[in-house]
């Protein structure tokens, strides 16, 4: 088979491909990352040889090179002597990577990965939410209370509620002291926020059921109620999920 016969493989290079040179291996990662995760590469195939992927984006072997070390350093794939560039499976995926975790999300018909980041949230700001109950100051809990109030004010406008409540999980992420909880919370949310499957209904009587349930957790952290705080932190990010998600939510996987 001819480098141009094997171009076809996987496809013709997308309408709005980026062909400018500071830009073309990050294009070329970004492209491949969505045909390994979309499963135009399957675990255990090969890449198409360097020169077919040359000759298929129009790009110097540089640039190829480039985007295949790159996808190394993200799980996607690892390079063999004699094999060429082989995908690895799903499980060796970086999917705190943001191109990854998109285009996992991406494909996600039965959003098994929005459930897991919300799972890991879940988990991660519970258990901050039981040490922020321990030790958070004074200004910490009369800032979460302000917050509290100020959301039952702007419960009409999205975007500041949004806002508000997006400051109400930080301050007690700040509260417990755990920085790398915080980061990765801060990174998951930041990746998924403007997705739309994730996002969900946004109407009003939602935004007022989510700011009982920060008032709740408030409670619970200012009366220094550890355990309550962290059943509360469980629960409203459980429910808030499950009424944003659809219908056709599993409960007892979000619930277990």
């Amino acid at each position: 088979m001819t480098a141009s016969q094997h171009s076809t493989v996987g496809g013709s290079p997308p309408p709005g491909w980026v062909r400018g040179p500071a830009s073309l291996a990050k294009a070329l990662t970004g492209e491949l990352v969505e045909r390994i995760v979309r499963g135009t590469y399957e675990p255990g195939s090969a890449l198409p040889p360097e020169p077919v992927l040359c000759e298929t984006y129009s790009v110097s072997r540089t640039v190829v090179r480039e985007s295949v070390k790159v996808l190394q350093e993200k799980g996607l794939v690892q390079v063999r002597q004699g094999s060429g560039t082989v995908v690895n499976p799903p499980t060796m995926w970086d999917l705190l990577d943001e191109l990854v975790l998109a285009a996992a999300i991406a494909v996600d018909e039965k959003l098994v990965v929005l459930d897991d980041v919300v799972v890991t949230r879940r988990v991660l700001e519970s258990d901050m939410a039981n040490v922020a109950a321990r030790l958070a100051d004074e200004s910490a809990v009369e800032r979460m209370r302000a917050l509290v109030e100020r959301m039952d004010e702007v419960v009409e406008d999205a975007d500041a509620f949004h806002e508000h409540d997006a400051a109400f999980h930080d301050v007690i992420m700040q509260a417990s002291g755990n920085r790398i909880a915080r980061a990765v919370v801060r990174s998951l949310q930041h990746q998924v926020a403007n997705i739309d499957r994730y996002v969900g209904r946004t109407d009003r009587a939602l935004r007022e059921a989510s700011n009982r349930g920060h008032r709740r957790v408030f409670e619970r952290i200012a009366a220094q109620d550890a355990a309550g705080a962290a059943e509360a932190m469980f629960a409203h990010i459980t429910d808030a999920w499950l009424v944003r998600r659809s219908e056709s939510a599993d409960p007892d996987r979000l619930r277990r």
